[in-house]
């Protein structure tokens, strides 16, 4: 198996997460500088999600292993749920919660029942107009440094050099996305729309699951009414009075989009799935674009 990571990753409460992928001998995913790429069949995506654990220092828990796996008929899901005893995983397509406590090295202790999706909700994510796919894949999700164990090398480049990947251009020469939490990598509006794009835009966007609510969050979209800028939403169930647009520039306190990140009530917070507390960080990120976005304030500009 080959590791791999992404240049911002979506958020499931925290949890530390390790990818990796395996292909078939002599087989290759094909290159898209726009897309997922196009994975051989027998291809397998492995993502397992762990916690620290604070009996064994430097060590994490491990809850659960998720597998897609491109099969003759597409892509299919299979959970795997590790023991207590962190000697097994077993499959279990509709697994019960787990309860979970830990402390983060930048401050905080959290206890959580960490809720395991079952194989219908994890399609929710990864459907495509009803076609199951992978997510993260991608050039500009893909294009960054990795430290392997044979040392540093760009993602894309590796790939390219083991013959997991054919079509690659020079790196410089693929789009790369911004780092979410890394001033470094992109401005304000840059980073959030990564996040956004990550952590939402599987189901906002044309085909996905939230298809419906022309809320479209994709870190490509230049339509500012698609991205949230003065639009009503479709629901309005449990929001507050005084919350009319998803998106008001210049003022997050007004903002539907900050108020339900921030959320923790189950009907209330998004994303819904994969989280149960608020990723706190990222909201004031989001939060600081929505107040910087002040220059677009004038509805009859949209």
């Amino acid at each position: 198996m080959v590791p791999y990571d992404l240049n911002t990753t979506l958020f499931t409460d925290y949890a530390v997460k390790h990818r990796y992928v395996w292909m078939p001998p002599g087989t290759a995913a094909i290159y898209n500088s726009s897309d997922t790429f196009a994975f051989p069949k027998g291809a397998i995506l492995i993502k397992t999600f762990g916690y620290p654990d604070a009996a064994i220092a430097g060590k994490l828990r491990l809850i659960e292993t998720r597998l897609l796996v491109k099969g003759e008929g597409g892509w299919f899901t299979l959970p795997y749920i590790w023991n207590r005893a962190q000697t097994d995983a077993v499959l279990d397509t509709h697994a019960s919660p787990v309860d979970v406590n830990w402390r983060r090295p930048e401050g905080g202790k959290y206890a959580i029942n960490y809720i395991i999706p079952n194989a219908d909700q994890c399609r929710q994510c990864h459907d495509r107009n009803k076609i199951t796919g992978p997510l993260g894949p991608s050039a500009r999700h893909l294009n960054r440094n990795f430290d392997y164990a044979n040392g540093t090398a760009n993602q894309l480049a590796y790939w390219a050099k083991i013959g997991y990947l054919k079509g690659a251009p020079d790196p410089a020469l693929a789009p790369r996305q911004a780092v979410w939490n890394d001033p470094s990598t992109g401005s304000v509006e840059q980073r959030a729309r990564a996040y956004l794009d990550v952590n939402c835009a599987h189901c906002h966007r044309a085909g996905g699951d939230a298809n419906d609510s022309g809320l479209y969050l994709s870190d490509r979209e230049t339509n500012p009414s698609r991205l949230g800028f003065f639009k009503v939403p479709v629901e309005r169930d449990k929001i507050p009075a005084g919350l009319s647009y998803d998106i008001v520039p210049g003022r997050p306190d007004l903002s539907i989009l900050a108020y339900r990140m921030a959320s923790e009530h189950p009907e209330l917070r998004m994303p819904d799935l994969g989280r149960t507390i608020a990723h706190k960080e990222a909201v004031a990120l989001v939060r600081r674009w929505i107040a910087e976005r002040s220059e677009v304030s004038d509805r009859r500009s949209q």
